[in-house]
């Protein structure tokens, strides 16, 4: 009998639902909220609010694209957490509702470890997934770590963040330099038409595999500051350069504790997850690397990059089979490690 599985998504700004049938991704809705734009961050409490309005008709078009119906389904997934605890709290209750109406489990996914398991999300038959063990590199707005993957539900943090993540370092730059929210992808473009080694900004010696970002941030802050005194126009007529500098640097960065995890782990699999896996940069440099170094590289699909609710699926589909179901009772949560 077939194991069809509804993934819900709502940690965030983006409320997404996907379904996937045996492995296999059926469809996977996200609308997105443009709300938050004007205000140069998400504000939480209109994220929830985007949230309640859009969930009912993202899970009925989910539904309507995969060709099934409410009664086909065999369990409901839902990312219970970290994140916004208003938006969690939409989603959770929405799957708790369904499913009681249903009369099927729910099961509650971490939506790290969705990121993490998003590789394992398959259009087809024959798409190839990684191997166990795997070495995972998951950088976010919120999160960058090393992440050593030794089964679906077997996953060590080697390395992390101590302070920003990767993605702020784009998002906060980008803001400093007037760029629109989010700036990550306006950076992404920016550096293809600049000049990488223009300038150069502060990198970490932060011992183990550990990341920093906040000294970069700082010695970007500075280097604007000091130019603009002399040039009130530096950052217009700099712009693409800035962009494909700061792009530069927190891609070697990056890739200074991924090349020593992998030294360290002795992985021939390497993956990239997260909002910031969409950066075309990162993309190419870790494509790169692992030619150079003979290594397995996984690459997600753009779409599976962001916050969607396949990768939730797919998380969901891998408990379901485990029976790891979710108690009714069970409460988001805003932050938590692997």
């Amino acid at each position: 009998m077939s194991i069809t599985i509804l993934g819900i998504e709502s940690s965030c700004d983006d409320t997404s639902a996907a379904v996937i049938r045996d492995g296999i991704l059926l469809s996977n809705v996200i609308a997105s909220q443009s709300v938050h734009e004007e205000y140069g961050g998400v504000v939480p409490e209109l994220a929830s609010r985007a949230h309640q309005q859009n969930i009912v008709p993202v899970v009925d078009t989910a539904l309507k694209r995969a060709g099934i119906s409410k009664s086909d389904l065999s369990a409901i997934a839902f990312t219970r957490g970290p994140g916004l605890l208003g938006s969690l709290l939409v989603g959770t209750s929405f799957a708790k509702g369904l499913s009681v109406g249903l009369r099927i489990p729910i099961v509650d996914v971490n939506h790290l470890h969705g990121h993490v398991l998003s590789h394992f999300v398959r259009e087809k038959e024959d798409d190839e997934v990684p191997e166990y063990p795997f070495l995972c590199l998951l950088i976010s707005g919120g999160n960058s770590q090393l992440v050593l993957v030794k089964n679906y539900n077997d996953m060590q943090i080697i390395g992390q963040t101590i302070d920003d993540a990767a993605g702020e370092a784009f998002d906060k730059c980008a803001k400093v330099m007037g760029l629109p929210y989010p700036g990550g992808p306006f950076i992404d473009r920016l550096a293809a038409e600049g000049d990488p080694k223009r300038f150069k900004f502060a990198k970490p010696h932060i011992a183990n595999l550990d990341y920093s970002f906040s000294g970069l941030k700082t010695s970007f802050l500075y280097t604007l500051r000091d130019a603009v005194k002399e040039n009130p126009n530096f950052i217009e007529e700099n712009k693409a350069d800035l962009a494909a500098s700061l792009q530069a640097t927190i891609i070697a960065i990056l890739l200074d504790k991924l090349d020593k995890a992998v030294k360290q782990t002795g992985v021939k699999t390497v993956a990239i997850g997260g909002g910031v896996s969409a950066n075309s940069g990162v993309r190419a440099a870790v494509a790169d690397y692992c030619e150079r170094h003979h290594l397995k590289a996984f690459i997600p699909k753009r779409a599976f990059t962001t916050d969607n609710a396949a990768m939730v699926a797919i998380a969901g589909y891998y408990k379901y089979l485990d029976k790891d179901f979710c108690p009714y009772d069970a409460a988001p949560f805003a932050r938590v490690t692997m």
